[in-house]
C-alpha cells in the first residue's frame, strides 16, 4: 500500500450535497433580507461551517446567529438532504476498491456535524465503508482549515499523518490536510460546488483529478 490510510472529506467528495445545503442557506438569508444568487452564496460558504461565519451573517442581516436559528437551519437542511441527496459520480466503486486495497484503513473526516455526515452516508449507501471511522470537526477544538479532524482520523487508524492520503474538494479542506502533513488529492470536477483546480493547487494539493473513477489507480501508483 502506498499510504497507511486514506481519509475522505464528505461534502462534495462522497456526496453531492453542497448545492442542496447552499440552497437552503441562501433561502434563509433571503428571509432575513440578505439577497444573493446561489453562485454568490457558494463562493462565500462552500467548505465552511455556518457557525464559523456567524460574524459575517450578523453583519449582513443584523440578526444574531443563535442556537435556535442554527437548529432551524440544520432541520431544513437535513430535510432537503433526505429528499434530494445523491452520491458523487462513480464514488461507490472507487470507495469499495480503496477500502479493499487499504484493508479497511479508510475514514471520513468532515467539518460538518456528525448527524449530517451519518445521514448523508446512509442516504447514499456508503455507511458500511465508514461506520466507526467517522470524524467531525464539530467535536474537536478546531475545525477545518485547522488539521485537527485529519489528525484525529489518522490517530484512530494508527497511521502517521505523513503517510496518509487526504481527498478534498475545497481550499479550506486542502489547507487542513496539508497542515496535518498528509498528501492531499484535490477533487475538482466541472460541476458547481467545488473549488477550481488552480485554487486547490495553490492551497497545497499534490494532484488534481476530476473523476472518482480515477482515484484508486492514482493512489495505488502515487510516488511520494
Amino acid at each position: 500500500m502506498r499510504f497507511e490510510a486514506v481519509l475522505f472529506d464528505c461534502d462534495g467528495v462522497l456526496v453531492d450535497s453542497e448545492p442542496i445545503t447552499i440552497g437552503v442557506l441562501r433561502d434563509m438569508f433571503e428571509e432575513l433580507g440578505w439577497k444573493m444568487s446561489a453562485q454568490e452564496c457558494m463562493a462565500l460558504f462552500v467548505g465552511k461551517t455556518v457557525k464559523d461565519e456567524a460574524a459575517l451573517i450578523e453583519a449582513r442581516t443584523g440578526v444574531p446567529v443563535t442556537d435556535a436559528w442554527l437548529a432551524q437551519f440544520r432541520a431544513r437542511r437535513n430535510e432537503a438532504l433526505e429528499r434530494n441527496l445523491v452520491a458523487v459520480r462513480n464514488v461507490h466503486a472507487a470507495v469499495a476498491s480503496i477500502h479493499a486495497r487499504q484493508q479497511g484503513r479508510i475514514a471520513c473526516a468532515s467539518g460538518a456535524d456528525r448527524l449530517k455526515v451519518e445521514l448523508q452516508l446512509r442516504k447514499v449507501g456508503l455507511m458500511n465503508f465508514f461506520e466507526g471511522r467517522i470524524f467531525s470537526g464539530h467535536e474537536l477544538a478546531r475545525s477545518k482549515p485547522a488539521p485537527d479532524v485529519y489528525l484525529a482520523a489518522a490517530g484512530a487508524l494508527s497511521a502517521h499523518p505523513a503517510r496518509c492520503a487526504v481527498v478534498e474538494d475545497t481550499i479550506t479542506g486542502v489547507t487542513a490536510g496539508v497542515a496535518a502533513g498528509a498528501t492531499v488529492f484535490g477533487y475538482s470536477p466541472p460541476e458547481a460546488g467545488h473549488d477550481a483546480p488552480e485554487a486547490l493547487r495553490r492551497a497545497g494539493a499534490a494532484h488534481i483529478f476530476t473523476d472518482m473513477a480515477h482515484l484508486p489507480e492514482l493512489l495505488d501508483t502515487w510516488r511520494t
